[in-house]
């Protein structure tokens, strides 16, 4: 047996959710401020963060947490601001990407999974067949927050309570239908000023300490022991202009895109190309 499948095998009898929650508790901890300024600049370092798109200085964060979801200086992530942009709605690396066939998406090369898990329903998932899909990696080295691809209304959402897999190449090789399996939250958008079905889905899923997804619209929470799917509608719906922060995760983790046939063309990318928060990554097909 390999070595990642050593791991994953070890992970299957850890407790995610619990170690996750502990990491939380650990990055929320109020250190000394020169500790704690030591210890951001010295993970900075290694994981490759750009320290000079932070908005606030390192010395002003009280704790890991609030370094790891900081916000970026005003203008160091232009929008693109062409009337049929779709935008990129975070900082990443693309992953897979395609076309929505028999109700499954690509989780990588040869390995499928279903839609209809990952939405936590066949209906919801039924008006995406012959759409197009793309999965965004966040790493714990990027800006954190993820943003409107577009002028967007937001209508109902839905926790979906799992494991914590980690979704970097150990747990894409090594689970299969991770997305579906992890904690995730489910926004369904449609293309502002439009009407009837929301044409857009924005999954924000949670891996291994990454237990925490929190969106600006909602107090949905995800990793609470014991909890149940929920769904909520909003009327009138959450209004967000193209690039307006709508969530962010705690450590980094994925965003799956899935859109009805009609709704968007999307520039796809060879898995592992950089993605920038706000670059042009598709055409909206009604502008």
């Amino acid at each position: 047996m390999g070595s990642s499948r050593l791991v994953i095998a070890a992970m299957r009898v850890l407790p995610k959710g619990a170690i996750s929650r502990l990491a939380g508790r650990v990055a929320r901890a109020r250190l000394p401020r020169p500790l704690l300024a030591a210890g951001i600049r010295a993970f900075g370092r290694m994981v490759g963060v750009d320290f000079s798109e932070a908005r606030e200085p390192i010395g002003s964060f009280a704790s890991f947490q609030e370094f790891f979801t900081r916000e970026l200086r005003d203008g160091v992530r232009p929008i693109d601001s062409a009337p049929d942009a779709f935008v990129s709605p975070c900082d990443g690396v693309w992953g897979a990407s395609g076309e929505v066939r028999d109700g499954t998406l690509l989780q990588l090369k040869g390995r499928k999974y279903s839609l209809a898990a990952l939405l936590g329903g066949e209906r919801e998932a039924a008006v995406f067949e012959g759409g197009t899909f793309a999965t965004l990696y966040l790493s714990p080295r990027d800006y954190h927050r993820f943003h409107a691809p577009c002028d967007v209304e937001v209508v109902s959402a839905r926790y979906l309570p799992g494991t914590l897999w980690p979704v970097n190449h150990l747990g894409l090789e090594g689970v299969d239908g991770l997305f579906a399996r992890n904690e995730r939250i489910c926004a369904w958008m449609r293309l502002a000023g439009s009407v009837g079905a929301p044409g857009l889905c924005l999954v924000a899923v949670g891996a291994t300490l990454v237990g925490s997804v929190r969106v600006a619209f909602d107090d949905l929470s995800t990793n609470v022991p014991g909890a149940a799917m929920t769904t909520r509608s909003y009327e009138p719906p959450v209004v967000y202009a193209r690039g307006a922060e709508w969530g962010h995760f705690a450590f980094g983790s994925t965003i799956v895109l899935v859109a009805e046939p009609g709704v968007v063309a999307l520039d796809r990318a060879l898995p592992g190309t950089p993605l920038r928060l706000g670059t042009r990554i598709g055409r909206l097909l009604a502008a």
